[in-house]
């Protein structure tokens, strides 16, 4: 999707966007196409659309200033979601959004709808060109808006694009190495580097959680590590993006039913595809900070020799866990990954991963629980960051009374907790092998729709790149 400031829209399929009937006045010359609009904005018509015969000219209203900005702009994302259907109808390739009366980030925000609704993941489907969208380039109009804002919203929407890429592949493409592959080549495009660990240096630096889950697996584990260092970054010391990359879970030997269970789990490495499209977004967009990504990736299967219920597991930092659930694999190796992260004596860890399906039952697909011990300022900038775009975080408490339930008769730590609280206790267990000012992001619920869910689709939908990207951009500032 090539996303373009241009200066004109004469002759062209546009969209105009305002407020209310005088936004128009001085756009539309005609004086019976006026009258018109203005009848149909007295009827509140929010859309109005004006076929004239070599281009499409419609109006739509947005909301008025009686609404929250934030609010404003998640309006605006779903109204141009809602236009895309005519859009497809009428083979449209161009698209050029012209500000008539909304702020720029309002402007911005429908182009993102847009854009963001026009993904397709068309890879294994054969004889679909009917189906395939036209749109190809939107232009924005808008005197208030430079063209680097532009250029970084098209590299935005690139980095979600890869993401939602990497999470709709199936296993019988997307195994591990193949995943440090992929995420290599998005490296190599946006000048960020990628370091993968084979099993051999897995081993060598004795993961255990990492090597316990790929026990039952014929496809060998990675750790990616991926670092962006300008030399103008404004922080001494890194923030930390780690992520799952469970490329495929059966469960293991507590395996899940298969219908709306074990049938879409290839999506469980969203946190690890996640972090890569923020670096990517980070990188394209050069911005000034420091950041390095941990991905620790495999599939968890049934084989023969796969760890089970029962067996005590040595982590990297030497903490002895004993698994009561093959199914709770992606902290064991989440866990191996934040312990590593302390040799980069790192000012804040954000790990994203879709992590427990009590995260999912608490809030459905609306959003995404968060907790940590990183401090007051630190999960309020990350909230605002959510609701500036909508990947909204819903903060669960973090006491400590909850590492009760992870306590062993025979090792350090149980993978599980209780009955209740599973979300938090998931959270509590990681926080285990950290030692750093530490966020937990579980995006169970937001990272996969089964079916279409607005601007963010059908299938993957991105979740994560787009918060951690405005995060790191005020702090870049």
């Amino acid at each position: 999707m090539k996303i373009i400031k241009t200066q004109a829209a004469a002759k062209k399929n546009v969209v105009l966007l305002g407020r209310t009937a005088k936004d128009f006045s001085n756009r539309i010359t005609d004086q019976k196409l006026l009258d018109y609009v203005r009848g149909r904005i007295a009827l509140e018509k929010k859309s109005i659309i004006l076929n004239q015969l070599d281009h499409l000219l419609i109006i739509r209203i947005l909301d008025h200033e009686t609404t929250s900005l934030y609010t404003r702009m998640e309006e605006a994302r779903k109204a141009g979601h809602e236009l895309h259907p005519t859009l497809h109808e009428h083979d449209i390739t161009t698209l050029v959004i012209e500000n008539c009366g909304v702020e720029t980030q309002v402007c911005l925000a429908f182009a993102e709808g847009v854009a963001l609704t026009n993904y397709q993941f068309l890879k294994y489907r054969t004889g679909d060109d009917k189906k395939r969208f036209k749109l190809n380039e939107i232009q924005i109009l808008d005197e208030q808006v430079e063209a680097d804002r532009v250029k970084e919203l098209e590299h935005l929407i690139r980095g979600v694009y890869y993401t939602r890429d990497l999470v709709n592949e199936p296993l019988s493409f997307l195994t591990a190495v193949r995943l440090a592959r992929e995420i290599e080549k998005m490296g190599q495009e946006a000048g960020f580097s990628v370091e993968v660990f084979n099993k051999k240096q897995i081993e060598s630096l004795k993961m255990g959680g990492i090597l316990a889950v790929n026990k039952g697996s014929v496809d060998p584990p990675t750790f990616s590590i991926l670092t962006w260092k300008p030399d103008n970054a404004v922080n001494s010391r890194p923030v930390i993006l780690v992520g799952k990359g469970v490329v495929y879970d059966t469960g293991g030997l507590s395996l899940k039913p298969t219908f709306d269970s074990m049938d879409y789990m290839k999506c469980d490495m969203a946190g690890a595809a996640a972090v890569a499209g923020t670096f990517y977004t980070v990188a394209m967009n050069r911005l000034p900070v420091w950041i390095i990504g941990l991905i620790p990736a495999t599939d968890n299967r049934p084989d023969g020799n796969a760890y089970v219920p029962g067996d005590v597991v040595t982590m990297y930092d030497g903490t002895t866990v004993e698994v009561l659930n093959t199914d709770a694999e992606g902290r064991m190796l989440l866990a191996d990954a934040l312990a590593y992260a302390k040799r980069y004596d790192p000012e804040l860890v954000v790990e994203l991963s879709t992590l427990t399906g009590a995260a999912h039952a608490a809030i459905d697909k609306y959003g995404m629980v968060g907790m940590g011990n990183a401090g007051r300022e630190v999960m309020d900038l990350l909230k605002e960051s959510g609701e500036y775009t909508s990947e909204r975080i819903a903060e669960f408490p973090f006491w400590d009374e909850y590492k009760e339930q992870l306590e062993s008769t025979v090792a350090d730590l149980r993978n599980i907790g209780g009955k209740y609280a599973g979300a938090i206790t998931a959270g509590k267990f990681l926080e285990h092998f950290t030692g750093y000012p530490y966020i937990h992001l579980d995006i169970a619920g937001p990272s996969f729709n089964k079916s279409t869910f607005n601007y963010r689709g059908k299938g993957a939908s991105g979740v994560g790149v787009r918060i951690l990207y405005h995060y790191l951009l005020n702090r870049s500032i």
